[in-house]
C-alpha cells in the first residue's frame, strides 16, 4: 500500500472469555498475533493486530474476555482494558458463539451504547453446529438486542467467511493514512511475543493442572545476526504450582522451552538458545505493586 488515503480504522474485538476472539484476530491478520489455549482469559492485555491491503489497514484490538465472575485484581483490570478499548474505535466486532447468547455474552452486550450501529455480531464456530439452519433465526432474534450493523457467522479456526466479515467491517471504516508499515502486523515487540509464547505452552502444555496466575517476564535478551540467547521466568503463585510447572525430572518444562523456542526461532528467523526458569511470587494476581512489577500496570 502506498501513502496515499485508504479505509483505515481501529477495530475492538470484544467477547466472554474464551469464545475465540484471539483466535480471530490472528485468522483476519494472517499471522499469531495472540496466544490461544482452552483455558478462559488467556488474553490479558490489549494488543494489536494489523491486516493492510491495497485499499484498507485494519487496526483490530485484542481484547481479555469480560467477565464479572472472578473479583482479583487482574480481572478487573482486564475488564478496565475491555472497556478502555471501547473509547476509542471506529468499529466493534462482539464475538459469540454460534450455538447462541449466554448471560455473559449479554453482560458484554451491556457494555455497547444502545443506539451505536457501528457493531458487528460475529457468530463464530459455525464448522461446530449440527444444525445450521438455526443460524437464520439466532439472527433475527440478535437483531431484536441491538441494532447491529451486519451479522456474519464465521469459522474463526477454518477461515470460514472472513473476507465476508472484513468487507463489512471495511464499510465502517473512515478514509485516512495508514497508521502502519505494510509489514507491521502487531505493536507489540518481539520479547513480548516471546513471553507470551511461553506463557501459552504453559497453558496448553498444563490444562487444568496449573490454575491462572502464572506470568513470564524475560530476563536477558541478547540478539546477533546469527542467533538470540534468551533467558525467561514463568512466575507462579504457590510453592505447590512451581512442581507442576517443571514436571518430573524438568519435563514439562523442558517442554514448554523447546515448544517456545520453536515460536521465537520463527518469528526471528534465527537459531534461538532459550532458558525457562520458574519462580514463586505469591499471591502477585491479586497484588496491584507485583502486577505491576510483571508489566501488568
Amino acid at each position: 500500500m502506498s501513502n496515499a488515503l485508504c479505509r483505515v480504522g481501529m477495530v475492538a474485538v470484544i467477547g466472554r472469555p474464551n469464545v475465540g476472539k484471539s483466535t480471530l484476530i490472528n485468522a483476519l491478520v494472517g499471522e499469531r498475533v495472540s496466544i490461544t489455549s482452552r483455558k478462559p482469559q488467556t488474553t490479558r492485555d490489549r494488543v494489536l493486530g494489523v491486516r493492510t491491503t491495497t485499499d484498507a489497514q485494519y487496526i483490530f484490538v485484542d481484547t481479555p474476555g469480560f467477565q464479572r465472575r472472578h473479583r482479583s485484581a487482574l480481572n478487573k483490570r482486564m475488564n478496565q482494558t475491555v472497556t478502555g478499548a471501547l473509547a476509542d474505535v471506529d468499529a466493534v466486532i462482539l464475538v459469540i458463539d454460534a450455538a447462541g447468547w449466554t448471560p455473559t455474552d449479554e453482560q458484554v452486550l451491556q457494555l455497547l451504547p444502545k443506539d451505536s450501529g457501528q457493531v458487528i455480531l460475529a457468530l463464530n464456530k459455525i464448522d461446530l453446529l449440527a444444525d445450521r439452519a438455526k443460524l437464520l433465526p439466532l439472527m433475527a432474534a440478535s437483531m431484536q438486542r441491538h441494532p447491529f450493523h451486519a451479522i456474519v457467522p464465521v469459522s474463526a479456526e477454518k477461515g470460514r467467511q472472513l473476507e465476508e466479515l472484513l468487507a463489512e467491517v471495511r464499510s465502517l471504516l473512515p478514509e485516512g493514512m495508514p497508521l502502519f508499515d505494510a509489514e507491521q502486523y502487531t505493536d507489540r515487540s518481539a520479547r513480548y511475543l516471546a513471553a507470551e509464547s511461553i506463557r501459552e505452552k504453559a497453558y496448553r502444555l498444563l490444562g487444568d493442572e496449573l490454575p491462572y496466575g502464572i506470568a513470564v517476564t524475560i530476563d536477558r535478551w541478547e540478539e546477533e545476526e546469527g542467533g538470540a540467547r534468551i533467558a525467561a521466568t514463568l512466575v507462579v503463585e504457590r510453592e505447590a504450582h512451581k512442581g507442576i510447572v517443571i514436571g518430573k525430572e524438568g519435563a514439562k518444562l523442558r517442554e514448554i522451552s523447546r515448544l517456545a523456542r520453536a515460536d521465537v526461532q520463527e518469528m526471528l528467523g534465527k537459531p534461538v538458545h532459550l532458558e525457562v526458569w520458574v519462580r514463586v511470587k505469591k499471591g502477585w494476581s491479586d497484588d496491584p505493586a507485583a502486577m505491576r512489577k510483571l508489566g501488568y500496570g
